[in-house]
């Protein structure tokens, strides 16, 4: 048997490492173009996620007012606190009354001096009539007498108006319930110095209830006036009620953007207090949506139009576009557009193309490294 030389199995083992390297460099034969992997996230294994239609508010009376000083002044006195009950005529809060007192005490002074100096114009006119009467003055003479009286009594009537308008400041330094009821809200403290009309207290007056929701604006078309709702009081969560949409704001908030709706709650108690929270709760129907919750990186725009990249029964890309809800933390909320059970691109949706087939992955499946891209 014949051994091959060493030189030769050199030669040949180089030979045969040469044919490896020039194969695996050489890639695939034309017209076999790898297919693109795609992660996707099968909506057909994922439930939809229900919205539901319950908000939290804050139950409020169904009447309430801001109670303000009608002049501006320093509080003094502040003689309620927030959830005092209190009746017609109490005295609430209490402003400095010295500037206002001085500037009545100042018209009555005035008011003395018109009175005094309409009795004299009288007293001279009187006077001026007698020597009219016996030709020792002229009848224009006589006329002055008569304009100086008038110019007197329309000076008193000033003076009159001007102490009685007095008088009325001194007494607006002192705020009064005008009607019985509840102080709900109490902004202001001893020493602060209000304007007039800025609110002290806010009375609620006794009586029917409500809920004050706050409603996004993707969804306040779907609420009417007179809609049923069941509110439930959180601290009372055994106790439920049934309540009517009242009031719909008719333009949103414009730091929250969302639509104040206050719900009115007829039968409310004591277990529904003031300024307690509430949840209100809306039947399901048309108001009931079943949204999808994708991760951020799974929706692009394409033309301004938020769009999704699906995979179809072919494994070819189709852009969708779609109607987006909330953004959260965990993602964004698809709120329509989605086909049933789609399969749907969850990363690297940029660099896709309309038609494209593609090899798909799902989320749970185990991904290898793809070394034919």
């Amino acid at each position: 048997m014949k051994v091959a030389r060493p030189g030769r199995l050199v030669a040949l083992g180089f030979s045969l490492l040469a044919v490896a390297f020039l194969t695996a460099c050489s890639g695939p034969p034309p017209g076999e173009k790898p297919l693109r992997a795609v992660l996707v996230r099968d909506l057909s294994a994922v439930a939809a996620e229900p919205v539901p239609n319950v908000y939290a508010g804050e139950v409020r009376a169904r009447h309430e007012s801001d109670l303000a000083f009608r002049i501006a002044g320093k509080v003094i006195e502040r003689a309620v606190d927030t959830g005092a009950r209190v009746v017609r005529g109490q005295v609430l809060a209490r402003l400095d009354p010295r500037d206002v007192e001085l500037a009545a005490s100042a018209a009555v002074a005035q008011l003395a001096a018109a009175e005094a100096d309409l009795a004299l114009a009288r007293a001279e006119l009187k006077r001026s009539e007698d020597l009219h009467a016996s030709n020792f003055i002229s009848g224009s003479a006589l006329d002055a007498r008569r304009t100086t009286v008038r110019a007197a009594e329309a000076r008193l009537q000033h003076a009159q108006a001007q102490a009685a308008s007095a008088g009325n400041q001194a007494g607006y330094a002192v705020l009064r319930a005008d009607h019985d009821g509840v102080v709900v809200a109490a902004p202001v403290e001893a020493g602060q110095v209000v304007s007039a009309g800025q609110p002290v207290l806010r009375l609620a007056r006794p009586g029917e209830r409500e809920v004050m929701i706050h409603v996004p604006e993707s969804r306040v078309r779907d609420y009417r006036i007179d809609q049923e709702a069941m509110v439930r009081a959180w601290a009372a969560d055994d106790r439920t009620y049934r309540a009517v949409v009242r009031e719909i704001a008719p333009a949103a908030d414009a730091a929250t953007r969302s639509y104040a709706l206050r719900v009115s709650v007829p039968d409310a108690d004591d277990a529904l207090p003031l300024g307690a929270t509430a949840s209100v709760a809306f039947a399901p129907g048309a108001t009931a949506y079943h949204e999808t919750l994708l991760p951020l990186a799974a929706v692009t725009a394409i033309e301004n139009v938020p769009t999704v990249w699906v995979v179809d029964a072919d494994s070819r890309l189709q852009p969708v576009a779609v109607e987006i809800g909330a953004i959260r933390e965990d993602g964004v909320v698809i709120r329509a557009g989605l086909p049933p059970a789609a399969r749907v691109v969850v990363a690297g949706v940029h660099k896709l193309v309309a038609g494209e087939a593609v090899r798909t992955i799902g989320e749970t499946q185990p991904v290898a490294l793809d070394t034919a891209r």
